[in-house]
């Protein structure tokens, strides 16, 4: 089958008119800005990627019109930019394919055409690949079986340019044997599933079945889905995910039955400048969709409606978000916790034990390019899920929208997250480990710790399960200064063990999961005070030159 949706031709965009499917498939010739902002409000053309390559389409369209004997009125142009990337508030994709391709209006309709070209071959890439990771972990989260896989609204080729993500997905699946069935959710109130999926379903040759929205969750607790796939519209930094209406349900019914909920969408779905669902602008739309169908009244005249386009599911409910990129976000060490209310948890257990004393020590867990760490200034012992601030880890800076201040330890997780492939940090300051750190690191270089024949070894995640060599890292009153010095070291030393100290103030741990980056700063302390008690271990510097032996 020909498997893109959305073709230039000759000065106009083509692509099937939605709206007609399945019983026909007509074809939509848009060579008016208008017509482009039209077909995508009237759902001709839907879809979250699908929408915005339309939309850069549509500046092309805007540039066309407004060259005279090859000079760009860039004003006019820039405004019908600034009308296509309003046509849809919700999906992110419409503004960010628009602003990526007006960069090239003042450089002409060609440039622009260019541009919104290549948008178009790297969707389908992304797409597939996408789907490819996601089917990878579908099959790792559900192995060795036939698979019967629950979908909502349209997510394929028709949504996208190419391919499509969760019914992309699908095909992947399908290609290796692995499905079983998918259950559509008709996905009221214009039918979505019934319409687009179900005949892009057919058309792939993947068996399927058809049912009402409201019969999911008895699917679901009569056994008869093993995983959900949907798509977004748009992801915010903590993992919130903007998606047809109806998926919310759905993400609330898998949880409770222990199925996984997978969300596909490309990486220009995710928004990391947006903190959480709370302030995505939800679309509503016309009271015509839901008081009648194909021009049949199903309601009194007059009945008053309530009819979003989208919900917001929040992330402590998604399994896993998949882009081309591989998992970007995930549930916590693999159940359904939202990283703060996991953090505020562990955190308050540490509390308890004496290692976060009052407002000190922070946790943090890595989602993509952000990460989400107990904010400034807060004990520890009362720390709730909405004390946590949202942190770029490119440069430690908060992302708009939160409510609380990072604290100046943020650099020190920041810089871990930068020089490893870690997933959660925590940084404490239990008693044996900072005294321990502080007696064998009073310098202004990195000096090193090393311990040796002790079984704890083994849970530190070093290289040797007999010795290890510990950094000690100066406290320098600037603690950037401090990040910044952890950062080179662990760049320049990628085998270091996940691990360190610092002097006079405490350690810090990270690994895969919270779990784990916890389970190591709990081992090293309980290290620290067998060396203590014992006084087997050693301190040198740089240069190997022996410091300190025992606990003289």
């Amino acid at each position: 089958m020909d498997d893109s949706s959305l073709i230039w031709d000759d000065g106009a965009l083509v692509t099937i008119d939605q709206r007609g499917l399945p019983h026909e498939v007509r074809e939509l010739r848009l060579d008016t800005v208008d017509a482009v902002i039209d077909a995508i409000q009237v759902l001709a053309i839907r879809g979250a990627p699908a929408i915005g390559i339309a939309g850069a389409f549509g500046v092309v369209i805007a540039t066309i019109a407004h060259t005279v004997d090859g000079v760009v009125d860039e004003v006019r142009a820039q405004a019908d930019a600034d009308r296509i990337a309003a046509a849809r508030p919700t999906a992110v994709n419409l503004a960010w394919a628009v602003q990526r391709v007006r960069a090239k209006v003042a450089q002409g309709a060609d440039a622009v055409l260019a541009e919104t070209l290549d948008m178009l071959a790297e969707d389908g890439r992304v797409n597939r690949a996408a789907a490819t990771h996601a089917a990878d972990l579908v099959q790792q989260l559900c192995p060795d079986r036939p698979l019967r896989v629950l979908t909502h609204c349209n997510t394929g080729r028709l949504a996208t340019s190419a391919f499509g993500t969760a019914i992309g997905t699908l095909r992947v699946l399908s290609d290796r044997g692995a499905i079983e069935n998918v259950l559509v959710d008709e996905t009221r109130p214009l039918l979505q599933g019934a319409r687009l999926t179900t005949w892009e379903l057919a058309e792939a040759g993947i068996p399927h079945r058809l049912t009402i929205d409201s019969a999911a969750a008895w699917a679901m607790a009569t056994g008869q889905v093993d995983c959900v796939l949907v798509g977004a519209d748009r992801v915010t930094a903590n993992g919130d995910v903007a998606n047809k209406i109806g998926t919310y349900s759905l993400a609330l019914a898998a949880r409770h039955h222990g199925i996984p909920f997978i969300v596909v969408a490309p990486e220009s779905t995710r928004d990391p400048h947006m903190a959480t669902g709370r302030d995505i602008v939800v679309e509503e739309r016309a009271a015509a969709e839901v008081i009648g169908f194909g021009g049949v009244a199903t309601a009194p005249e007059g009945t008053e409606v309530f009819n979003p386009a989208f919900d917001v599911t929040p992330g402590e409910l998604v399994t896993a978000v998949v882009t081309e990129l591989g998992v970007v976000h995930r549930a916590v060490d693999g159940g359904n916790l939202l990283p703060g209310k996991a953090i505020a948890d562990i955190a308050r257990g540490l509390y308890q034990r004496g290692w976060m004393p009052g407002t000190a020590g922070n946790i943090s867990v890595r989602t993509g390019e952000t990460a989400v760490i107990t904010g400034s200034g807060l004990s520890k012992g009362e720390l709730t899920e909405h004390d946590m601030v949202i942190v770029q880890v490119a440069d430690s800076t908060p992302i708009a929208g939160n409510s609380r201040k990072p604290s100046a330890e943020t650099t020190i997780h920041t810089a871990a997250y930068r020089a490893t492939a870690a997933q959660a940090v925590v940084h404490i300051h239990p008693p044996y480990a900072t005294a321990l750190a502080t007696r064998s690191g009073a310098s202004d270089e990195v000096t090193f710790l090393r311990i040796t024949d002790y079984e704890l070894i083994k849970g530190l995640g070093g290289t040797d399960p007999a010795a290890i060599d510990i950094p000690v890292f100066p406290n320098w009153p600037d603690v950037p200064r401090i990040g910044a010095d952890i950062e080179r070291y662990l760049t320049d030393h990628p085998a270091a063990p996940p691990v360190l100290f610092i002097s006079g103030h405490g350690i810090t741990a990270w690994g895969d999961n919270l779990s784990q980056a916890r389970d190591r700063a709990e081992c090293l302390e309980a290290l620290c005070e067998l060396v203590a008690r014992t006084g087997r271990r050693q301190a040198f510097g740089a240069h190997d030159e022996i410091l300190e032996i025992g606990l003289t």
